[in-house]
């Protein structure tokens, strides 16, 4: 059967690169063409993606990442930098706070991408730290073209930057206007941090390995970090409480963290080892969701069929009601991995799925473990705000961007997928430090992650705040291994969605037989059923998103099973990229929706 793409999967066998934006796939596959690996190819277009995507990502922000080095096990870059050590669950109390806020300086944790990316650039890389940091450099001095969502963002969060963010301001206000979309946007401040990075990197001599390390050093103890830390010692600033406060960032936290590798957590469903970090990402939940469906026979379905989308969707708020209630920091809790992805334990769950669509959230029990689940209605806020002030964060939408004029946002992100000719891997999904969502270190012409705002304010939860401590972020990478050997690597932009629109497109490849453009391209769909990771951590009992692609009888036939469905725009659910290593070829796709992402290769 046919299946229509808005553009054709990439074949080749040279290298491949898929992003979720256009120019960051050109960088990565110019590294390629210049003798680069997929390591070295994915570090430039991390830094690339942090220009091009200031709302998405910046230099202050968090990434994980899957490796494949080809001849060894796959491996987790943890980026996620942690929460600082003045951030007691006490402290928040002692400010009246019920929640983290959702922008400001009191959600910063320690910014991991940074370190992450050049630790992946010092032990799988080959090129040197002025080779890989060039385009993001040039692109920060020259300028980059304005996309609709870059001056939307900046517009919703005007008023918050003239009135109360001036360092924001200066920089995404250039003579106190709005960038213009398809204009020219230029932040050379970042340009004069990297390069001094550089410059003092290159002083300790020409050994890559030296430099690089130099490069983490000035970051985590040197003028980076030095800037941070007096940034946060004389400031305070508005944020989503309606009031001003500081933030508990400090030298000593940037210094304390560094970025580690850890072994992938992975789950065997038909044919596939799918790899994914643990539980300090929602990326389990993904492979839980996979336990789930195990017991249902999809291959008699079609991607549009009503019984795959409710089957997926039930699956779904089953697993995440248990991500709320066990999954934390591992270093910090104990998370039951092992029974969450035990057929007993699945046995069990899987009865609670029906032909209706369950309003309840469920989350399973296991002694001695998990906490409470807080099932906060759409609409009620923790302290109180009418929520029309801070945006309702629902469906992530690239042309409606939850960015509210407070700087409170449910955020998006990016992601890229690179392979190259000697079949190395690597999926990432920068994040975090987006420009709305807080004030610019006017020094280094960036801001800091908050993603804070993913603990809960309580000491019963698995991911209640603590120092040292990760917050159990959104951000998730995959890959899927046969055979013992890695095929394909796949990821997407979108918050609590992740595993669910990346969820859906290793369905469709493995159960329909779509190719990776086909998948991307497949109509799409979600829930919000489960409380949202962002702030103000609402809940939106038996809802179902499809994009209005979807058949009309298969929308009336959700509907009958009790689903509150809403049906979107035709091309506005996921921003899914992907690449592989099938049939003797390597290959990619990337999503169409919102005129991005792009994937390249030969």
């Amino acid at each position: 059967m046919h299946n229509f793409t808005t553009r054709p999967e990439i074949v080749g066998d040279f290298g491949v690169v898929a992003s979720t934006h256009w120019i960051a796939s050109g960088v990565g596959m110019s590294v390629l063409e210049r003798g680069g690996n997929a390591f070295d190819a994915a570090v430039a277009a991390g830094f690339t993606l942090q220009i091009v995507e200031p709302h998405l990502n910046g230099p202050g922000g968090e990434v994980p990442m899957l490796v494949a080095n080809k001849g060894e096990a796959p491996r987790v870059v943890c980026g996620q930098g942690v929460a600082p050590q003045s951030a007691t669950l006490e402290y928040y109390k002692s400010q009246g706070l019920g929640v983290v806020p959702g922008s400001g300086l009191l959600s910063a944790v320690v910014p991991g991408a940074f370190d992450a990316w050049m630790m992946l650039l010092r032990d799988y890389g080959t090129l040197h730290l002025r080779d890989v940091l060039s385009y993001a450099i040039s692109y920060a001095q020259n300028g980059i073209p304005v996309l609709p969502n870059i001056a939307g963002t900046i517009q919703r969060v005007q008023d918050l930057f003239v009135d109360h963010w001036q360092s924001s301001a200066n920089v995404y206000l250039p003579n106190g206007r709005v960038p213009t979309i398809g204009g020219r946007f230029a932040n050379p401040a970042i340009a004069d941090t990297y390069l001094r990075i550089i410059s003092e990197a290159e002083s300790v001599g020409g050994d890559r390995t030296k430099q690089i390390d130099k490069a983490r050093q000035d970051w985590r103890e040197g003028f980076v970090a030095e800037a941070i830390d007096q940034f946060f010692a004389q400031n305070e600033f508005m944020d989503t409480t309606g009031r001003r406060n500081r933030g508990l960032l400090s030298g000593d936290d940037m210094a304390r963290w560094s970025a580690s590798y850890e072994e992938p957590l992975s789950f065997h469903y038909k044919g596939y080892d799918v790899l994914k970090t643990g539980p300090w990402g929602q990326g389990p939940a993904f492979l839980q969701q996979l336990a789930l469906l195990d017991g249902f026979d999809l291959d008699a379905l079609s991607p549009t069929d009503p019984e795959f989308v409710h089957l997926v969707i039930e699956a779904t708020k089953l697993a995440f009601a248990d991500r709320e209630a066990f999954y934390g920091d591992p270093y910090f809790v104990d998370v039951p991995m092992d029974q969450l992805l035990s057929e007993t334990y699945n046995v069990e769950r899987r009865k609670l799925i029906s032909d209706e669509a369950s309003m309840k959230l469920q989350p399973g029990q296991i002694d001695g473990f998990g906490g409470p689940v807080v099932d906060r209605p759409k609409g009620e806020t923790p302290e109180g705000r009418d929520n029309k002030d801070i945006g309702e964060p629902t469906v992530a939408r690239f042309d409606d961007l939850e960015t509210a004029a407070d700087g409170g946002t449910k955020g998006d992100t990016c992601h890229l997928d690179i392979i190259d000719q000697w079949g190395n891997m690597v999926t990432a999904t920068p994040s975090g430090g987006w420009l709305q969502s807080s004030p610019v270190v006017p020094e280094l012409g960036f801001c800091l992650t908050n993603r804070a705002q993913m603990f809960w304010l309580d000491e019963r939860s698995p991911s209640c705040i603590a120092p040292g401590k990760r917050p159990r972020t959104t951000l998730s990478v995959s890959m899927a291994v046969k055979d013992g050997d890695p095929e394909m690597i796949f990821g997407t932009p979108g918050g609590d969605q992740q595993d669910q629109w990346s969820l859906h497109h290793f369905l469709r490849y493995v159960h329909f037989g779509q190719n990776l453009q086909e998948a991307i391209d497949a109509p799409g769909f979600h829930t919000n059923h489960f409380p949202s990771s962002f702030y103000p951590r609402e809940a939106d009992a038996g809802h179902l998103v499809v994009e209005g692609r979807f058949p009309e009888a298969t929308v009336q036939s959700l509907r009958k099973k009790g689903h509150r469905i809403q049906v979107d725009g035709d091309w506005t659910l996921g921003r899914m990229t992907a690449a592989s290593k099938t049939g003797g070829y390597l290959r990619a796709g990337a999503n169409a929706r919102f005129m991005q992402g792009y994937a390249v290769g030969r």
